[in-house]
């Protein structure tokens, strides 16, 4: 099987990569409802050291800069409130966490979630948290220009290996809203 971006060498179907899955991104590709058959979400193996955007672009290819996204989780706060929401952007561009965020979820103050904080609440691995498997309560932001993508890279939920979906997935998963200008320039 051939990936739909990029040039990977083990490439298989969601369904068949469960094993590599952490428990939520495994539930949520066995449960899957999506706008997209599960088989249209593509797992590839890469190597946990190289997950982080910059090292992995070095490995595989600056061309999937532009076709890559990260998945971030912050939080918002008003009063004795926190909400933790996630943000999905394009790898280029970083989350306008003060302004757009803060204002999307009615916060006095937005900022990044502690790492022990993402981790914890989400079940993933720091560097491959992905939208696809999260608490369905939380709000889910999702730029446009992720949403606009044929075919977006982003985090399996661990270090070790990718997911390749179809860019209009993001606006069908559980929480979900896409916003115009959700990710500015880096």
């Amino acid at each position: 099987m051939r990936a739909p971006l990029g040039d990977f060498d083990v490439v298989r179907t969601a369904p068949e990569a469960l094993d590599l899955l952490v428990p939520s991104v495994a539930e949520a590709v066995r449960g899957w409802s999506g706008s997209v058959a599960a088989d249209e979400l593509i797992h590839v193996d890469t190597e946990p050291e190289w997950a982080d955007t910059a090292t992995f672009l070095e490995h595989y290819g600056p061309e999937l800069l532009s076709q890559s996204a990260n998945c971030v989780v912050v939080a918002g706060k008003r009063g004795g409130d926190t909400t933790l929401a996630a943000c999905v952007v394009l790898s280029g561009t970083r989350v306008d966490v003060n302004g757009v965020v803060r204002r999307r979820l009615g916060a006095r103050k937005a900022s990044f979630a502690p790492m022990g904080t993402a981790t914890g609440e989400t079940g993933m691995e720091y560097g491959g948290i992905t939208p696809i498997g999260l608490p369905a309560a939380w709000p889910l932001l999702v730029d446009a220009a992720v949403a606009d993508l044929p075919h977006v890279l982003i985090g399996s939920g661990s270090r070790r290996g990718k997911l390749i979906v179809p860019g209009k997935v993001f606006a069908g998963l559980p929480g979900a809203v896409v916003v115009e200008g959700l990710g500015v320039a880096a």
